[in-house]
């Protein structure tokens, strides 16, 4: 069974940029590290201090092979040290879900 995790950040509105390249820093360290990043979604519209950062993994103890693998490889500790000065990310709301709608039907065009 898959599971997804969902991360919500509050982020300072006013360094957006940083988390954006927080963001991609991740897109490449994240599958590195052995999961699979669907992505980071900086705010566009609506809410300026909102962001999310989706992936799944077969387990939360896949979660946490993961975590110690992203800690030691030098990309990760060189973004989790750049989100540590730049203090764009106000907090941080980490949860876990499985996908309950499968299987899913095929849109058809009217």
């Amino acid at each position: 069974m898959t599971i997804t995790c969902f991360i919500r950040y509050e982020i300072d509105p006013f360094k957006r940029d940083a988390f954006e390249e927080y963001s991609r820093n991740w897109g490449q360290a994240i599958p590195r590290a052995g999961v699979d990043l669907i992505g980071y979604f900086a705010p566009h519209e609506g809410s300026t201090t909102t962001a999310y950062g989706v992936y799944n993994l077969d387990s939360l103890a896949t979660y946490e092979e993961y975590r110690a693998r992203l800690a030691a490889s030098p990309e990760g500790r060189a973004n989790y040290e750049f989100a540590k000065r730049e203090r764009f990310i106000l907090k941080e709301d980490r949860m876990f879900l499985k996908l309950a709608s499968a299987p899913h039907a095929k849109w058809v065009q009217p």
